[in-house]
């Protein structure tokens, strides 16, 4: 914490300053591990479905009212540690002037990609006061939680980029890994760009009263990792560093990131920018503890899959992972991607308690294994 943030802020003012969640990411282990789950306000909650009825994604994410009260629903349903801020990575690049919506069923889609120097340089700028809604929200939010911190999140200028110059969703993202390549000045102008239009939006949220700050690279898992430590994790390094005079905490989370991971916990060599790395479900958690060593807090890594499984193997699976978090020098308890729309809402709430009740994580036995909680299971 520091000066730069406003006396009102939560970890200003104590509210959330010694709540799990921040402990947690500040290396502490609490006596009763921190849970959150992303992509936890959403799909799979029915009053969430209603109040979506008729408002497009991107619309309801700029609406303050409603954005903060799809926030705070997880958090009175479940009990979690954190809410996570309701938006959408794409959002502060519609606010900077880019043509983009959300088409139900694929994702983002844009009406004209970024593809040439020409089309770099006609990117707006995301201006401060475009920001409003977002500030609103989050304020909003936080007046509602009380205690129970607030994450801000924001999407990684690598995945914002691969959603520019493919003009939508793409599985291997291979004409952003081309102009990477190809046109190497273009590229690092293209992320540069986006590093500051998401480190913006991240200090929006912060400065609202977020408690935390999430960079979230849903597509850093096709990189080879020379080119996400070349190419790439400089300017994730320039996003986190927009919100790095505040001081809070800031995890870094990648979906297939094993290969960079211990990169990421080190945003390619700046050792203090990152306080925790998430684990998607891939790589079990002692594994990941000894790519990124002791001095970060893990974050993950339940398998999304396992949600629908019978309880009996669910909870096995859940005692494996907080067994290898008991490793890190703290763990918060996560997915290890975001919650599947169709899950039981009920069940995310049993993995709630179940976790509460493992209390600090380092003492759970070894045999919940032979109850079906194998090690690959935690994997």
């Amino acid at each position: 914490m520091t000066d730069a943030l406003p006396t009102t802020h939560p970890l200003a003012d104590g509210r959330t300053a010694g709540s799990r969640l921040v402990r947690a990411l500040r290396g502490e282990r609490p006596e009763t591990l921190p849970v959150w789950f992303m992509r936890q306000a959403g799909r799979s909650l029915p009053e969430y479905r209603e109040l979506r009825v008729g408002t497009a994604m991107l619309d309801a994410c700029l609406d303050p009212a409603l954005a903060s009260e799809i926030t705070l629903q997880p958090v009175r349903r479940h009990g979690v540690d954190a809410g996570i801020f309701f938006s959408d990575i794409v959002v502060p690049i519609k606010l900077a002037g880019v043509d983009v919506e959300i088409v139900p069923g694929r994702g983002p889609v844009l009406g004209s990609p970024v593809r040439t120097a020409a089309d770099v340089d006609a990117l707006g700028r995301l201006e401060p006061e475009a920001l409003a809604p977002i500030s609103e929200a989050v304020a909003r939010t936080v007046a509602e939680l009380g205690s129970t911190p607030l994450i801000g999140f924001a999407g990684a200028p690598f995945t914002l980029a691969a959603y520019l110059v493919e003009g939508g969703p793409s599985k291997d993202h291979i004409r952003a890994r081309t102009m990477m390549h190809a046109d190497p000045e273009t590229w690092s102008r293209l992320l540069d760009w986006a590093a500051d239009v998401s480190g913006a939006f991240l200090r929006a949220q912060v400065l609202a009263g977020a408690s935390a700050a999430q960079l979230f690279d849903s597509w850093v898992g096709s990189l080879s990792r020379a080119d996400y430590v070349e190419r790439v994790a400089p300017h994730s390094a320039t996003a986190l560093s927009h919100v790095a005079d505040l001081g809070v905490p800031r995890i870094h989370f990648g979906v297939g990131s094993g290969e960079v991971l211990a990169d990421m916990a080190t945003v390619g060599g700046h050792a203090d920018a990152v306080d925790a790395v998430g684990v998607d479900w891939r790589l079990p958690l002692d594994e990941a503890v000894q790519r990124v060593g002791t001095g970060v807090t893990v974050q993950g890594n339940i398998d999304p899959a396992m949600l629908a499984a019978p309880w009996a193997v669910l909870e096995a699976h859940v005692r494996a992972v907080v067994r290898r978090g008991g490793v890190a020098r703290a763990h918060v308890v996560n997915l290890g991607h975001g919650v599947p729309p169709e899950t039981d809402p009920t069940v995310l709430t049993r993995v709630v308690e179940l976790v509460h009740s493992l209390g600090d994580g380092t003492a759970v036995s070894d045999s919940v294994d032979s109850a079906g909680g194998t090690g690959s299971a935690a994997a």
